[in-house]
């Protein structure tokens, strides 16, 4: 079999071609690094909404406004790096918002 043989193949999973050039070698390594920052951030915001919604069904106003104020905070850290697309990162805090005019 010829070449075509491997670039049919999946790029993904355990096996992979590694780049031989240096310089892509540490592209690779820092881009493995920036996504797991980037899912610490999505996975973080997504634990304050639960959060905040644990805090609206309790009924706690001093509760609430810190659970959101924290929130809305994380939403903005984690658009303002790229971890959240600025119209998802305005989804949520809108998502955010409705929950906690709801409770009233």
């Amino acid at each position: 079999m010829g070449l075509w043989y491997h670039r049919d193949r999946p790029q993904s999973g355990r096996f992979y071609a590694m780049p031989n050039i240096r310089q892509q070698k540490k592209r690779v390594r820092t881009a493995a690094r920036e996504r797991l920052e980037n899912l610490r951030y999505g996975s973080t915001v997504k634990t304050l909404t639960r959060h905040l919604r644990a805090a609206v069904e309790g009924g706690d106003s001093n509760e609430i406004a810190t659970r959101h104020r924290e929130l809305v905070r994380w939403i903005d850290r984690a658009s303002a790096r790229g971890a959240l697309h600025k119209n998802a990162a305005a989804r949520k805090k809108a998502q955010a918002d409705r929950l906690v005019a709801g409770r009233t």
